[in-house]
């Protein structure tokens, strides 16, 4: 690894409800169960927390978009099987149409390989600025000891070649052709493991012991390692000598979260100076790096403020967002298939939220493809320009009966943005109150999955008292 690779800035994100480990249980007639994990609202999936992070990082960075040369993106579950999933996070996170990179997926190993494949490109010097997203939204098998730990978030890195407060440092991987958790096609959930003691004693410990041994070596003050069934890292940690186990808090307050669970297991310790060791699981791979810490790192302070929160939602909930409950009947289909004209010329504007800023008037005019003539004065003269992510109700309503598969209560707002510009857009689901005047920031969200294709867009999320200007 060369020295150059430094890490400038990370940001991560989680889910919105909670799934809490009692109401599995209870709904397979067992008793117990403790803790809980992150799940994804019907709106939310790997792109959106993606998203979400990657923005997060980027303004803690200072750094802007146009000058970030590729995304490198991990996750087990891209919203496309095979599809536009790279650059539809692309243009929803703000970066050039030059820009390049890599989508890495297939196993839980993929957040780790993305964050390689980044490296070695600004260590090469075929990128300055690179921008690491891993995410994942694992779905379980039904009644599985993996479901009350199977979680979702994602984790975000500014790679940079010089300027940053910590250093990527040495790495080391493993390969054996071992099935551990895995999907087979055409199915949607992840399998659990088929012998826990095997695994236990002959695969992970094992490989895991030979990783840390030659990672030891690097006086490493705090580790984050995987834990698959929620006692494994704990042990693997006390065979390592791990004093500090950064992961404990994250899979405790997530669970499992895949592709994306070293990172984030690891940004949060990114606080401190130091050396912090990740280990990465999945897919028969296994790869450690080391991360030195100068200074604290930018953003790795307000990870823990990023990851808390969520409501606590019901196992019924949790299994229609997921799909695996699944009402009879007909759902509405949408108007326009995705692969029409009009989400062909409108994908830009959608994704990277545009207005047309009227250059005689100033009017900002949303969104641009309906309106050829300026709503102020007429004119045809427009500069396209992304629009603010804050502003404030102006009025809304409350839809109280939806069409599948919408669900009501489903409230729409007119927002006025910070720079003049108002739009209207759905409101997502929210514990702060939903008034005229709410302070509001724009964030991506899953509208709808139509033939076989998510569709995305922006959603008003009304901001707590602690989080509002």
């Amino acid at each position: 690894m060369t020295p150059a690779v430094q890490l400038l800035a990370v940001g991560a994100a989680a889910p919105s409800w909670r799934l809490p480990a009692a109401e599995v249980a209870a709904a397979w007639g067992r008793g117990g169960g403790r803790g809980e994990a992150a799940v994804c609202a019907p709106d939310e999936d790997t792109l959106t927390l993606a998203a979400e992070a990657a923005g997060r990082a980027l303004a803690a960075s200072g750094l802007q978009t146009d000058i970030v040369d590729g995304l490198w993106w991990g996750t087990s579950r891209p919203p496309f099987a095979e599809g536009p999933s790279h650059a539809v996070l692309a243009r929803a996170v703000g970066l050039s149409h030059r820009s390049g990179g890599v989508l890495c997926a297939g196993s839980a190993h993929a957040g780790i390989e993305a964050l390689l494949a980044a490296a070695d490109a600004v260590g090469a010097g075929t990128a300055r600025v690179a921008l690491v997203v891993v995410s994942d939204a694992i779905i379980p098998g039904l009644g599985t000891p993996f479901e009350t730990r199977t979680g979702a978030g994602a984790a975000a890195l500014v790679l940079v070649s010089h300027g940053g407060n910590a250093s990527l440092g040495p790495r080391v991987t493993r390969t054996h052709p071992y099935l551990d958790r895995y999907r087979g096609d055409d199915e949607p959930a992840t399998r659990d493991l088929y012998d826990a003691r095997l695994f236990r004693e002959e695969i992970f410990f094992p490989t895991m012991r030979e990783l840390g041994d030659q990672l030891g070596a690097l006086e490493i003050n705090r580790w984050s390692l995987p834990d698959p069934d929620g006692r494994l890292g704990a042990t693997l940690a006390r065979q390592l000598g791990a004093e500090t186990l950064a992961s404990v808090s994250v899979y405790g307050s997530l669970g499992d979260t895949g592709a994306a669970a070293s990172l984030l297991g690891g940004v949060g310790a990114l606080d401190a100076a130091g050396t912090v060791g990740i280990v990465a699981w999945g897919g028969g791979r296994a790869t450690g790096i080391t991360i030195t810490v100068r200074e604290p790192v930018l953003g790795a302070a307000a990870i823990a403020r990023s990851l808390g929160g969520g409501r606590a939602a019901t196992y019924a909930e949790v299994l229609r967002s997921r799909g695996q409950l699944v009402a009879s009947g007909e759902t509405v289909p949408m108007g326009v298939p995705p692969q029409s004209a009009q989400f062909v010329r409108g994908a830009d504007e959608m994704l990277g939220l545009l207005g047309a800023r009227c250059v005689d008037c100033g009017t900002i005019n949303t969104p641009p493809s309906i309106h050829p003539h300026c709503i102020s004065c007429g004119s045809t003269k427009f500069v396209l320009e992304a629009l603010a992510r804050h502003g404030r109700v102006y009025t809304y309503v409350v839809n109280q009966t939806m069409p599948a598969p919408f669900v009501a209560p489903l409230p729409i707002a007119v927002i006025d943005l910070d720079d003049g510009a108002r739009v209207m857009l759905q409101v997502t689901e929210h514990s702060a109150p939903l008034e005229i005047g709410t302070e509001v920031e724009l964030v991506v969200r899953r509208y709808a999955h139509e033939r076989g294709a998510p569709v995305y867009g922006y959603k008003a999320r009304p901001l707590a008292r602690a989080d509002v200007r």
